[in-house]
């Protein structure tokens, strides 16, 4: 049975910076009474021109170009986001086609903060089951858009992101050891998005109640996180036959450092173990542990035969961890330049939409 190995990262996020004192500015709060409760002073805000897509495909690249792996040798792409550009087609797809991933199949996963764990999880069992070899899998998040930026009880958490890691079959152990998944749709109230959907559409009533902004019980969801943290990072531990004192990192998803502080708590460990950039980000749902995970390798701390934990949690209610034992790129030879293909994919793309074009105009003369 083969290994999935995660062996390219990267990561992309808006060049805009929203801090502290510009959101005091906006609605009734101050720097200190926001780092205070959540840890934040700063995040990242997308453009107009920015979207889940975009972010997600900057960040594939890099995640490709240090795998050294082209796009049309990608057999997967699972796009985890909260923030879709639309409700279909997938914004997987759209990564793909820009991409030029010819012959990946692509879809969207939502499980909220918790997406990226579980597409990590369902891409590594697809590899391990043989069906696959290679697999992208992007969290990717706008949920600027989605705030309502006169509640300040959710304005100041969220930003934009996107991180994509390249999942490899090797013969060689290592790779994701271990997943735990868990819900509890009864919590579904606590943080939801509720229009948009086929219950509450876009309406002009929809639009006026605010059902388009996000809505959290903070309270609720905060009693929620501190339980789940530490338990699904000891059952992930226990699922991979490890102990905690073989873990070199654990990388919780970046919601708030108070939750993390109990998270370490729990599993009596010290912060210094947990890998922390909720700081610069915020929250970047789906976005923030392949954020984390990417500038902690960067910065050297993550490092070849480290195991580690990335553990999160998330509307639904969702919450999970996954185990796995870092490795880095897979040996091979030659050096591909994966962004070489974004013209490929542009020029792809303007070619089959011509000739679906062509194919319309000659089956409606045939009518």
């Amino acid at each position: 049975m083969p290994y999935a190995h995660i062996t390219g990262w990267g990561m992309a996020v808006p060049e805009a910076v929203l801090t502290n004192d510009d959101l005091s500015k906006i609605v009734d709060t101050n720097d200190a009474w926001i780092r205070e409760r959540t840890g934040i002073r700063e995040r990242r805000v997308a453009r107009e021109n920015e979207f889940p897509s975009t972010l997600g495909v900057e960040a594939s690249f890099k995640a490709l170009q240090v795998a050294n792996v082209r796009p049309t040798d990608l057999d997967l792409i699972i796009c985890t986001t909260s923030s879709p550009e639309y409700i279909f087609p997938a914004t997987a797809c759209l990564i793909q086609d820009q991409l030029g991933a010819t012959k990946a199949g692509a879809f969207d996963l939502l499980a909220a903060c918790t997406g990226f764990i579980f597409a990590m999880n369902m891409a590594a069992q697809a590899i391990r089951s043989g069906s696959i070899k290679t697999a992208l899998v992007v969290g990717s998040e706008t949920l600027s858009r989605f705030i309502d930026w006169k509640d300040r009880t959710t304005c100041i958490l969220f930003g934009d992101g996107a991180g994509a890691f390249v999942l490899q079959a090797s013969d060689k152990p290592g790779g994701v050891l271990s997943a735990v998944m868990h819900s509890d749709g009864s919590g579904g109230d606590s943080l939801s998005l509720p229009g948009g959907g086929s219950r509450f559409p876009a309406t002009e009533a929809t639009v006026h109640e605010g059902k388009h902004y996000i809505q959290m019980d903070g309270k609720e969801v905060f009693r929620f996180a501190t339980r789940v943290m530490a338990s699904a990072t000891q059952e992930a531990v226990d699922a991979a036959g490890l102990t905690l004192d073989q873990i070199r990192w654990i990388v919780p998803h970046q919601a708030n450092i108070r939750i993390i502080d109990a998270a370490a708590r729990g599993l009596k460990l010290p912060m210094e173990r947990f890998v922390v950039n909720i700081d610069r980000y915020g929250n970047t749902s789906t976005a923030s542990i392949p954020i984390a995970m990417v500038e902690a390798v960067e910065k050297g701390q993550i490092q070849a035969g480290d195991k580690l934990v990335m553990v999160g949690f998330g509307a639904g209610l969702t919450w999970g961890a996954l185990a796995a034992e870092w490795t880095g790129p897979i040996p091979s030879k030659g050096h591909i330049r994966p962004e070489q293909y974004r013209l490929f994919g542009r020029l792809r793309s303007l070619v089959r939409r011509t000739i679906r074009f062509i194919e319309g105009l000659l089956y409606r003369r045939e009518l």
